[in-house]
């Protein structure tokens, strides 16, 4: 049984739905300049936000033997927050032989530079094999 009153159109409308409507060339420029701003704004924020918080900086390290390392680095944060390091030796093809995390809590030894917030720490790491080197390889806040 076919209708053949009815128009090619109005048969596919009726079969699948109105068709959609497309988005202007005018509204897609405005949705990608929103898209574009929202990301730098979303790197800026991860970039500048976890920078002020703390830093790092590695003073020395020293390969003791095949199984150890000592690493010592200067953290810098406010007083009372409490911060993870994570902490690396690697061989001479700088694969990991050793890893730990380190807590560094509220009042650690201070070493009076920036108002006292400066901290340093020294580290015993076990490593799988020789290690040339040692090394902080981030630090972050705990939220309490």
């Amino acid at each position: 049984m076919t209708n053949s009153d009815s128009s090619p159109a109005t048969s596919l409308t009726n079969r699948y739905g109105t068709p959609k409507r497309k988005v202007s060339k005018k509204v897609q420029k405005i949705l990608i300049m929103v898209a574009i701003a929202l990301s730098v704004i979303w790197v800026l924020w991860v970039v500048i936000g976890s920078n002020k918080d703390i830093t790092q900086k590695d003073v020395s390290y020293h390969v003791v033997d095949p199984t150890l390392t000592t690493v010592d680095i200067a953290v810098t944060k406010d007083a009372d927050a409490t911060a993870r390091c994570a902490m690396k030796a690697m061989d001479e093809s700088y694969a990991v032989v050793g890893w730990k995390v380190i807590t560094i809590g509220p009042n650690g030894k201070d070493v009076g530079s920036e108002n006292g917030r400066t901290t340093t720490v020294r580290t015993e790491l076990r490593t799988d094999s020789l290690a040339v080197t040692g090394i902080v390889e981030h630090c972050w806040i705990v939220e309490s």
